[in-house]
C-alpha cells in the first residue's frame, strides 16, 4: 500500500509539472486564439489542485490533510468553468461570452473555495473529515455537506455543456481540426469519468484519480500543441469567418463543381441554395447575363486571374470582381479552385461618374472641349492611316451677350441647352459634338466629305431658327452661325479648328445665320 501511494504521489507531482509547464508555454506562446487566456486558468488551476493533492497523501495527519484540501480548492473549482470558456473560444461561440455571463460562471468556483476554507465554522461543505481505519498510510475520508454537493454538479454540468458543444459543432469543423477536437474531448471526458468513479467508489483504494488522469491529458495536449498546431488559432472561428465575410466565396472541386458557398455568396447570386452542391458552376452563372457564362467558359480553374463582369440581377445590373485561385492539396496538386465574389458595383459607377465628369460638359451633357480634342485628333489619325473624309465646322450663338443681358444668365443656359438638344436630334452615329466654350459649339463629322458637312451644317442651322426657343417671358428667336473646313490630310487638328474659326467669323461679318466654308481659295459662303 505505501509503494502504491508513493507511486501514486509521483504521478500526480509529474501532472502538476505537466500542467504548470502548460500554463508556462500558453502564456509565452504567440497566438491569436481567443481562447487562451482561459487555458491559462485552467491549466494554472490544475497545476495548484495536483500539487496540493500531492502534499496532501504525503501528509502525516488529519490537521496536513485538512490544509493541503484546502489548497487544493484554490484551484479545483476553477478547471471546469475555465474548460468550459475554452471550448466556446474554440468553436467560435465566444460570442456568448459576455461580462455578466463571467460573474455567473466564477461566482460558484469562489464560494466553493471560501466555503472550503471556513468549512470548520458551518459545515456545509464537509460534514466531517475523518482518518481512515483500514489503510496504512494516512488517507482522508468525508461526509458530504450541501455546498460540496452543488459544487460537484456544477463541475459536472460545465464538462457536460463542453462535451455537448464540442459534439454539437462535429460536423461544422474541418477534418484536419478534428483532432484537436478530440484532444479536447479527452481532455474533458477523462477526468470526468475519473471523478465519477471516484464518487461511487470504484477508485483504486478510494482515492481520487483525477490527478493521475490529468498527467495524461496534459500529456495530449502537449502533443495537439506541438503537433497539431493547437492554440494557434480556433477552426471553427475560421469558419465563422468565411460565414460572416461580406463578399461572396464560392469553393469548387476539381471537375468545377460548387462543394461549398458562404452567405454573402447567397445573397449575390440569385437562387444559390444547398440545392446547387454538387452542380457545376455554369448552372450558377446562367441568370447572370453574357458576361457571366463567357467567363464560365473562358477561364482556367488553374490559373489565378481576376476578372471584373457585368452582372444582371432581375432588371438591375450589378458589377462584380471576380478574383479565381486554384485550391492545393498539402502536396501541390489541384483540389479544387475558390472564386471571390466583390461587389464592386458602388465603385464602378463613381468611376463612370468621375469619367463622365472628366469628358462631358457638365451644362449641355455633350463632350467637353479636352474629350473633343482627344476624340477627334483619334478621328483624325484613322482618316490619314485608314483614308476617307473627315470635316470640321465650329457654330455659336448669335447675339448670345444680349439673351444674358436681357433675359438672365439663366435663361441663356436654357438656350446652350435648347440648341444641344435641337442638333443632337440631328446628327448621324459617328458624329462627335462639343462645346468649345461659352456659347461656341464644335463637329468632328468622320466619313464626311465637304458639301456634305456644309448641307449638315445648314440643316442644324435651319433647325435652330425655326424651333425657337420657349422662356417664362415668352417664345425668342435663337440663331447660330456656322464656319465648316475640310480636314487636309497631314493637317494638324489645332490649325483646322483655326480655319473654322475663320469661316465663322465670316458668317457673323455676312450678317449671321448662316454658313460659310474654308476652302483653298479662301471662304465661301453656303449654299
Amino acid at each position: 500500500m505505501g509503494t502504491f501511494i508513493s507511486t501514486y504521489i509521483v504521478i500526480v507531482a509529474i501532472s502538476g509539472v505537466l500542467s504548470a509547464l502548460l500554463a508556462l508555454f500558453a502564456y509565452f506562446k504567440d497566438t491569436d486564439f481567443s481562447g487562451i487566456k482561459a487555458f491559462i486558468v485552467s491549466s494554472c488551476a490544475s497545476a495548484i489542485y495536483t500539487f496540493a493533492f500531492a502534499f496532501e497523501l504525503s501528509s502525516g495527519s488529519l490537521s496536513q490533510i485538512s490544509l493541503w484540501t484546502k489548497v487544493e480548492y484554490i484551484g479545483m473549482p476553477f478547471i471546469a468553468p475555465s474548460s468550459l470558456l475554452m471550448v466556446l473560444h474554440f468553436v467560435g461561440m465566444d460570442r456568448l461570452i459576455t461580462k455578466s455571463r463571467l460573474i455567473w460562471l466564477y461566482s460558484i468556483p469562489c464560494m466553493t473555495t471560501a466555503l472550503v476554507w471556513t468549512n470548520d465554522y458551518h459545515h456545509l461543505f464537509y460534514r466531517s473529515i475523518y482518518l481512515r481505519t483500514d489503510s496504512p498510510a494516512p488517507l482522508a475520508d468525508i461526509v458530504m455537506g450541501p455546498a460540496y454537493i452543488v459544487h460537484g454538479s456544477f463541475t459536472f454540468g460545465c464538462l457536460l455543456a463542453g462535451t455537448v458543444v464540442m459534439l454539437y459543432q462535429w460536423n461544422r469543423m474541418k477534418q484536419v481540426y478534428r483532432r484537436q477536437l478530440v484532444t479536447l474531448l479527452l481532455g474533458l471526458l477523462l477526468p470526468t469519468l475519473g471523478a465519477f468513479l471516484y464518487l461511487i467508489g470504484l477508485s483504486p483504494y478510494n482515492m481520487d484519480p483525477v490527478p493521475i488522469i490529468m498527467s495524461i491529458t496534459s500529456t495530449l495536449y502537449i502533443w495537439a500543441i506541438l503537433s497539431r498546431g493547437m492554440l494557434t488559432a480556433a477552426p471553427i472561428a475560421r469558419g465563422s469567418l468565411f460565414e460572416s465575410m461580406r463578399d461572396g466565396v464560392l469553393v469548387m472541386d476539381r471537375s468545377d463543381r460548387l462543394i461549398d458557398y458562404n452567405p454573402a455568396a447567397a445573397g449575390m447570386i440569385r437562387g444559390l441554395d444547398a440545392s446547387y452542391i454538387g452542380h457545376p458552376l455554369i448552372r450558377l452563372f446562367l441568370t447572370a447575363g453574357k458576361d457571366a457564362v463567357a467567363y464560365v467558359m473562358e477561364a482556367d480553374p488553374l490559373v489565378q486571374e481576376e476578372r471584373e463582369l457585368e452582372w444582371e440581377k432581375g432588371d438591375d445590373i450589378c458589377y462584380y470582381e471576380i478574383r479565381s485561385s486554384p485550391v492545393r492539396k498539402r502536396g501541390g496538386q489541384i483540389a479544387g479552385r475558390m472564386i471571390m465574389l466583390i461587389d464592386v458595383t458602388e465603385r464602378k459607377r463613381m468611376q463612370d461618374k468621375l469619367r463622365q465628369l472628366a469628358t462631358t460638359d457638365s451644362l449641355t451633357g455633350i463632350c467637353n472641349r479636352l474629350h473633343f480634342m482627344e476624340r477627334s485628333a483619334r478621328e483624325l489619325e484613322r482618316r490619314d492611316t485608314e483614308g476617307g473624309n473627315l470635316s470640321l465646322a465650329l457654330f455659336d450663338v448669335d447675339h448670345f451677350k444680349s439673351i444674358n443681358d436681357r433675359y438672365g444668365h439663366s435663361c441663356g443656359d436654357m438656350a446652350l441647352r435648347h440648341i444641344t438638344e435641337v442638333c443632337q436630334g440631328l446628327l448621324r452615329q459617328g458624329d462627335i459634338f462639343g462645346r468649345y466654350g461659352g456659347e461656341e459649339f464644335v463637329l468632328c463629322l468622320p466619313d464626311t466629305p465637304l458639301e456634305e458637312a456644309a448641307k449638315l451644317a445648314d440643316v442644324l442651322r435651319a433647325a435652330v431658327e425655326v424651333e425657337g426657343l420657349r422662356l417664362p417671358q415668352g417664345w425668342i428667336s435663337v440663331t447660330v452661325s456656322f464656319g465648316v473646313v475640310f480636314a487636309e490630310p497631314g493637317k494638324p487638328l489645332e490649325e483646322l479648328l483655326k480655319e473654322a474659326d475663320h469661316a465663322l467669323y465670316a458668317s457673323k461679318r455676312s450678317g449671321r445665320n448662316t454658313v460659310h466654308l474654308a476652302v483653298e481659295h479662301g471662304l465661301v459662303r453656303f449654299p
